[in-house]
Formats: C-alpha cells, sequence, structure tokens
C-alpha cells in the first residue's frame, strides 16, 4: 500500500534538528522524498507498523507531529501531481 508520511520536527534545540535528521533516514529508508517533510512509501502492513514505531519513538510528542495518510493499493487514481517530479516513482523499479 502506498502511505504518504509527512512530519515536523521542532528544529529549535540541537536535539531537535538530530531528531529531523533521524526521522528523514528512516524515511529515506522505506520510501521517497516528495517534498521537504514529506514521503511516499510502498509498505506491507509489517513494514508500516515497524517504520511507525520506529518515528514514534524518535520524535517528541510535545513539540514535534507525524502524519500517516493510508492510500491503499490503488493510489494512482488518488494522487495527482503538478510541476517537477523528484525522481522515479516509489513503485517504479530502480537499477543500480
Amino acid at each position: 500500500m502506498l502511505v504518504l508520511i509527512t512530519y515536523d520536527v521542532n528544529t529549535e534545540t540541537a536535539a531537535g534538528r538530530t531528531r529531523l535528521r533521524r526521522v528523514a533516514k528512516q524515511c529515506v529508508n522505506y520510501g521517497r522524498r516528495v517534498q521537504n517533510s514529506v514521503f511516499e512509501c510502498i509498505l506491507d502492513q509489517a513494514q508500516c507498523v515497524r517504520l511507525k514505531a520506529i518515528l514514534t519513538e524518535l520524535i517528541d510528542e510535545r513539540v514535534d507531529s507525524l502524519r500517516f495518510y493510508y492510500l491503499g493499493n490503488k493510489y494512482q487514481a488518488k494522487v495527482e501531481h503538478i510541476g517537477v517530479d523528484r525522481g522515479i516513482a516509489v513503485d517504479q523499479t530502480l537499477i543500480l
């Protein structure tokens, strides 16, 4: 399923900047960045639960926030893109 993950991490302190880097790194491990704090991730149920747990542990719930949008398997009809695309689609094959 396609899961859209957005986050807002308070970066007023050094600890906040560290949390921001850690959250972004975990999101990159599971999907592709489509905007600064927005990631598209193709995940199965186990991966989704694991990533949500990891990110929840990383943030400070008093000053940071996470949002998960579960778009399902038929997400192509639910996503409209206008403008410059940032790389390959999350569900396309990448050959290195």
